[in-house]
């Protein structure tokens, strides 16, 4: 395989020090999925964990490595999940943790980010005026800048779930993977195409958020102007040409679904596997479903990767009278 910024040996190394609550989570065949798709389907679980997404694989190494150089304070731009993440690893290590983020993201996320001690900074804006927020506080008040999908360590804290696909003896033919900054396809790729060459990666993307799709099939940074997709998690505008260039090396292939796509796989995952997604997790159920001929008969693991939503907004999209007392 050509060279990446990752490393596998510091991957294995990296899930040492990821709290053992974040490793490890549950694989399974989800049979109930098959007569619906068409093929044989394998979830990779990342939400049941107190932050309810991969993320804090990223953050423990993060956060880890900063306590260690004695760093005392960090911050971070978020469309919400890394910055639960974040401020769920820094509170384990005493570090003061601020986060940017638009004040039109999920309250729910927005709500649990407040919850566990961080800083909360909102912008009026996207995600892109957020990180300008965030790289002006670290210049200003001298400490790190969590920079996800751009720092190693939110790849290679992501690219443990790789790992643990990979021991567990894969016998399926695709991984579908979110892709929205790279940090979990650029890592979980990496350690596929080390250590299981034949697997085929597949990165999802919303049609209305597509620059690195477009960016990985023109092979240049392509930037958008706007977004328009449910799909907060992943809504990012502006490709970091590092991890394009990682990308480069460990995608097979790059999709876009519909909106209409992610809406029937959410409400998939909930009806036949019990699971509430957010927009995000169900991109890889939505891109079975809008190509079951390239599928058929194939077994794919699904990376289920985030569970954090507005249970109003879910309502209104799955159409399902969701109780959560």
């Amino acid at each position: 395989m050509q060279e990446t910024r990752l490393d596998t040996a510091r991957i294995r190394s990296a899930r040492q020090v990821i709290d053992p609550m974040f490793r490890d989570t549950p694989l399974y065949y989800c049979e109930a999925l098959e007569p619906h798709l068409g093929c044989a389907v394998s979830i990779k679980l990342e939400t049941a964990n107190p932050v309810r997404s991969f993320k804090a694989r990223g953050t423990e190494v993060v956060a880890s490595r900063l306590a260690d150089d004695g760093s005392r304070a960090v911050v971070c731009a978020s469309a919400g999940n890394l910055g639960q993440a974040l401020a769920w690893s820094g509170r384990a290590r005493q570090l003061d943790v601020t986060v940017v983020a638009s004040r039109f993201a999920t309250r729910t996320k927005l709500d649990r980010i407040r919850a566990l001690d961080a800083r909360l900074e909102l912008v009026d804006g996207d995600h892109e005026l957020a990180r300008e927020r965030a790289a002006a506080i670290a210049q200003r008040e001298g400490i790190r800048l969590v920079e996800d999908s751009l720092d190693i360590e939110t790849c290679e804290g992501a690219a443990t779930i790789g790992l643990e696909l990979v021991d567990a003896g894969p016998s399926f033919d695709a991984v579908l993977i979110a892709l929205g900054g790279g940090a979990l396809a650029t890592g979980v790729g990496h350690v596929v195409k080390d250590l299981a060459p034949e697997v085929e990666v597949i990165c999802v993307q919303p049609l209305g958020a597509p620059a690195l799709t477009h960016s990985w099939r023109q092979r240049r940074v392509v930037t958008t102007d706007s977004t328009d997709t449910i799909a907060d998690g992943v809504a990012g505008r502006f490709p970091i040409r590092a991890v394009l260039d990682d990308l480069l090396v460990v995608a097979d292939d790059a999709v876009l679904v519909r909106e209409a796509s992610i809406i029937a796989g959410m409400r998939m995952l909930l009806d036949h596997a019990g699971l509430v997604v957010e927009p995000s997790a169900a991109l890889g159920i939505a891109a079975v479903l809008e190509d079951r001929d390239r599928f058929a008969g194939r077994h794919v693991a699904v990376i289920v990767c985030g569970g954090n939503v507005d249970m109003d907004a879910y309502r209104r999209w799955v159409g399902a009278p969701i109780h959560t007392s």
